[in-house]
Order: structure tokens, then sequence, then C-alpha cells
């Protein structure tokens, strides 16, 4: 059966229109690895392809997301049974970031546990002067589970349909996501040690820097709802974004803990 009859049959499914923006959007992703291996390569030409293809990439983002966004809440194409699938899919891709954070922590477990020759069956090397869990680590700690409780305390409001409350407390989890990230990138500044030195400073800026970059995108994420909130794109019953958002940051809360405990005081005792 054609797509067209497809088309005319009453279903509760959403049949995407043909759309040119895959086939644009990797050739964005193909400029941007180009360009990246032009800089690894001191070629300079990449200072004129890689902003070009970051530049296209995230224009070809943000329209994507614009038709989600015009799809789901001014025409109605979300359905039960397509939001169903949705939450799936965030599942699916929380469960593969599980895993990719899972690599590294294995990589960290193998060289802690049975430190190679070559650093002396030492672990943390010699002459690597680790950071204290208890000053930035623990207050970073603080203001992220801090996140955690006022963005479910948005979650709530939004079901209640408490909309001020519910954009009242996703600001206080927007600015403590900033507050976190800038002593993220303090610490990396007043480190003593790089991610070249040893295996420790390797897995630490791996694992930390990753998931700085997962806080800077759940940030993004999370302003773009807010956004969505005061145009009252989101309804009690009717929040699906917002939602993968939510379990996005949940996930990041859950992630720090482990680094908290693993990197920062287990590994570096």
């Amino acid at each position: 059966m054609s797509s067209t009859n497809l088309a005319n049959i009453r279903h509760p499914y959403h049949l995407v229109d043909p759309s040119p923006q895959p086939f644009v959007i990797s050739f964005a992703l193909l400029m941007i690895t180009t360009g990246t291996v032009f800089y690894m390569h001191g070629l300079p030409v990449y200072r004129f392809v890689l902003p070009l293809g970051i530049a296209w990439f995230i224009w070809i983002f943000v329209d994507w997301f614009r038709a989600i966004v015009q799809e789901s809440t001014f025409m109605g194409y979300h359905t039960e049974k397509v939001q169903f699938s949705h939450r799936t899919g965030i599942k699916l891709f929380i469960a593969s970031e599980v895993m990719f954070f899972f690599s590294f922590f294995w990589a960290f477990f193998a060289s802690s546990l049975s430190p190679s020759i070559w650093i002396f069956q030492q672990y943390p090397p010699e002459g690597i002067d680790v950071i204290s869990p208890w000053g930035i680590p623990l207050a970073n700690t603080v203001i992220l589970l801090s996140s955690g409780a006022t963005v479910t305390w948005s979650h709530y409001a939004i079901r209640g349909g408490e909309l001020a409350q519910a954009i009242y407390s996703l600001q206080l989890t927007i600015i403590l996501a900033v507050i976190f990230t800038a002593l993220q990138g303090f610490e990396y500044v007043h480190a003593t040690f790089t991610i070249s030195d040893s295996i420790f400073g390797t897995c630490f800026y791996m694992l930390t820097g990753f998931h700085g970059f997962h806080v800077i995108v759940g940030t993004i994420w999370l302003t773009v709802c807010l956004f969505r909130m005061g145009r009252r794109h989101f309804k009690p019953n009717h929040h699906i974004g917002y939602e993968g958002a939510i379990w996005y940051w949940h996930f990041v809360d859950v992630v720090w803990l482990f680094l908290f405990v693993v990197v920062y005081w287990w590994g570096g005792r």
C-alpha cells in the first residue's frame, strides 16, 4: 500500500512527510568532521570549514526541532501512541548514554584496580596532585542534586497546572546548572595535571569532560523548555519534550554521583 493511501486511513500514528533535513544535516556533520581533521593536521582551511559546518548544523538542528514543535503543539500530530513512541525512544537514548559512560568507568576501574607497571603499579600515579573531593566537587554535588530537586518541583507544578511555579523552579534549575558548569571550568583551570598525564588524567578528563558536555546539552534543552513554557506550549497532560529533558537531567545527576564517589573520593585516595 502506498504512503498516499496510508495517509488517508484514520490511525493514531504520525506519518512523517519526506524531508531533506536528514540528508542536509549529514553534510554539516561531514564538514565538522573534515574541519576537525584539517585542524589536527594544521591546515589553515579548517578556519573556514569547521565554523561553517558548526553553523550549518545548528541552523538545520534548530529548524528541524521547530518543525517538531509545530507538529506537536499546533498541529496535534503527537497522539498518545506517538507520545509512547517518543518516551520509548528517550529511554533507549538514555540507555545508550549509560553504556557510553560505562565504558569510561570500566577503563577507570581497570587502570586503578590493577595499575600497570608503566605507572609503577601505583594509583594515582606518582606526581599526580589529585583534586580534593571536599572542595569544588562536593559543592557541585550539592548544586546538581539541588537542581534535580528543583526540576522535579517544576515537573509536578506543570502537571498540576501551576505555570508560575513551574517557570520559577525551572529558572532555578538553569541557574544552578550554569553555576555547576562555571565551577567545573574553574576546577579545570586550576588543576595541576592534564589529560595527557598518565591514565589517571585521561580517565579523569574523559569522564568529567563528557559529563560537563552533557550538563551543557541538558542546560540548553531546559532553556528551550523554559522558552516554550513561557509561550504556554505545555499542558498538564501533554509535555513530552519537557518530560524528556527532565529524564535526561536526572540521568546527568546520577552519573555525577558515580563520578564523585568513584573518581574524586575513591580514586583520589
